[in-house]
């Protein structure tokens, strides 16, 4: 018997131990002719065996790649395609970086902050009005998701404000969507209720199974 630990490493363990091997047989075909017929067989029972591939586009090239990914890119055959670099293979990436910009209030979003940047350079008008009314709906919404307990339209409109610099308000007239619809329309808090539900029924269901042990 030969153990695992004892045998060569997996480099694409998706493919298995008998397409690696069958990689590593590749080298011991002297005839080149012989060697790339046997690779091009390979190739096509790597695809067997992974049809999903075969919806990626140019799926064969990714399979000639991984080939000679696994072969350590010494394989040496008339591929179809160019041999991959092992040097690009194994750089690593540049690192993007994280975005240094801080948002007082995390739980609305970059893009709520966006949204009140672009809406303070609107003239005032019946447009603006609109849309500030619709980013104060959108901040209720997203605040009830970071808590779930009800949010006064003053703290609301006291945020809005905060982000805007002072410049944009809500206006007294102006009535925000009540908790309740808010709630209601997106489904917040269904999970944890649709959760106290099942245990409470996983409850009495082993409270029901508990007595009739006991009364046998």
């Amino acid at each position: 018997m030969e153990y695992n630990t004892l045998r060569s490493h997996l480099t694409i363990p998706e493919y298995g131990r008998n397409i690696q091997s069958m990689i590593e047989h590749l080298f011991t075909i002297e005839d080149r002719k012989k060697r790339t017929e046997a690779a091009h067989f390979v190739v096509s029972v790597m695809a067997q065996m992974n049809p999903q591939v075969k919806d990626t586009v140019d799926y064969l090239h990714k399979l000639w790649d991984h080939m000679y990914i696994i072969s350590d890119y010494k394989l040496d055959v008339d591929s179809p395609y160019p041999k991959p670099e092992k040097e690009l293979a194994m750089k690593k990436p540049k690192h993007i970086g994280y975005s240094s910009t801080r948002i007082r209030y995390g739980h609305y979003g970059k893009c709520t902050v966006n949204l009140i940047n672009k809406a303070t350079e609107y003239e005032d008008g019946p447009e603006k009005e609109a849309l500030i009314h619709a980013i104060a709906n959108n901040m209720k919404k997203l605040y009830l998701v970071w808590n779930r307990d009800s949010v006064a339209d003053a703290t609301i409109a006291l945020n809005l404000e905060e982000l805007s610099a002072g410049k944009l308000t809500i206006p007294e007239e102006s009535k925000l969507t009540s908790t309740n619809e808010i709630l209601a329309k997106s489904n917040i808090g269904v999970s944890s209720s649709s959760f106290i539900k099942k245990k409470k029924f996983n409850q009495r269901r082993d409270n029901q199974s508990f007595q009739r042990k006991k009364s046998r």
